[in-house]
């Protein structure tokens, strides 16, 4: 692993996947980072540069076994594995004062019987729950701080919830009336094989899928009701569109303080945010734009001047979606400069 300056050591669990992989081209050239292990058990014993021509070089590393024997000699370590393996794993890490970021979905809701009925598995460390920092760094940056395991977002959640947090927080539209209409390429739904991610059944076609209810909905809740301090009612439909990264949300919510300054309040709540981009009045945002990078770029319309508010939200799905925001949870919990490791700018075309 090409780095600068080794300052703590790092492991990966689940490398072999789009996740994964991210996160490797990211922390290569993080300056503080030396990355000890990275784990697949499809590819247990392959060199990474194997399987990912694009880190030849760069990555000098065979995947291994995820065992805790072989992690819990890292100060942190990344999951970026299956929903349900990071809650068998994390128990045995973090008492030696390993500290985790978990990238799946194990421990971003806190109430257990809401992931049980939505994950369809018994949760085995419920315990943990409670302990766990959701990783919003918008929301939760002084928690992150001194956590010991961060839930990280899921991609659709990012992006979702950083579009409506102003206009709850200050409490200028209708909680029991929000739609987000989402759209994300065919890397969000990972490197296994699938039919309904080939080639053929993606390209030149947009579908919705899980229109009746999507395992991030819960989770989009509960960061919104947060910021609302009251229930929320959110319809939440994504789709499938024919490119490789990218998330677009488009979110509509009814206004109820007509004279509300919206581009002012988006400009002062994230005036202080690193990664989070507001675009002037009226701006249509491009999930181009944002490819590759930690960024996401906000902007909102009223159309015909009337009740109801659009705000349009693009990220990378892998990125701020994902393995970039958890090196910014990484930074934050090291008292980094927040930004060390992701300036990198869009890949346009």
């Amino acid at each position: 692993m090409i780095h600068q300056e080794t300052e703590i050591r790092v492991g990966l669990v689940g490398g072999a996947g789009y996740t994964g992989v991210e996160l490797l081209r990211l922390l290569a050239y993080h300056p503080h980072v030396h990355v000890e292990v990275v784990t697949s058990r499809k590819y247990a014993g392959t060199r990474v540069s194997s399987v990912f021509e694009s880190l030849r070089g760069i990555v000098d590393l065979e995947f291994a076994e995820p065992e805790p024997a072989g992690l819990e000699q890292c100060d942190v370590v990344f999951l970026a594995a299956p929903t349900g393996t990071a809650m068998t794993l994390v128990p045995d890490l973090l008492p030696g004062g390993t500290r985790v970021i978990d990238l799946s979905a194990d421990f971003r809701l806190k109430d257990r019987a809401i992931w049980e009925s939505w994950y369809g598995q018994a949760h085995t460390c419920p315990a943990l729950l409670d302990e766990a920092v959701y990783g919003l760094p918008e929301v939760h940056r002084e928690a992150i701080r001194s956590a010991k395991l961060v839930a990280n977002p899921g991609c659709y959640p990012t992006a979702v919830q950083l579009g409506f947090l102003p206009l709850l927080e200050h409490s200028v539209v209708d909680p029991e009336r929000l739609i987000a209409d989402a759209k994300s390429g065919a890397s969000g739904a990972g490197r296994h094989a699938a039919l309904e991610t080939q080639l053929c059944e993606v390209s030149e076609s947009v579908r919705a899928y899980a229109a009746s209810g999507h395992r991030h909905l819960p989770e989009i809740q509960q960061g919104l009701e947060q910021a609302a301090a009251r229930s929320v009612s959110l319809t939440f439909v994504p789709h499938l569109v024919p490119m490789v990264r990218g998330i677009h949300a488009t979110l509509y919510a009814r206004l109820i303080d007509k004279k509300a300054d919206i581009q002012s309040l988006f400009e002062e709540r994230f005036k202080d945010e690193p990664f989070v981009d507001v675009l002037p009045a009226g701006s249509h945002p491009e999930t181009r734009s944002v490819r590759g990078t930690n960024v996401c770029r906000l902007s909102w319309h009223r159309p015909q001047g009337g009740n109801t508010l659009v705000v349009l939200s693009v990220e990378d799905n892998l990125v701020k979606g994902a393995a970039g925001q958890a090196i910014q949870n990484l930074n934050i919990m090291l008292g980094w400069e927040e930004r060390t490791g992701l300036l990198h700018p869009g890949c346009v075309p």
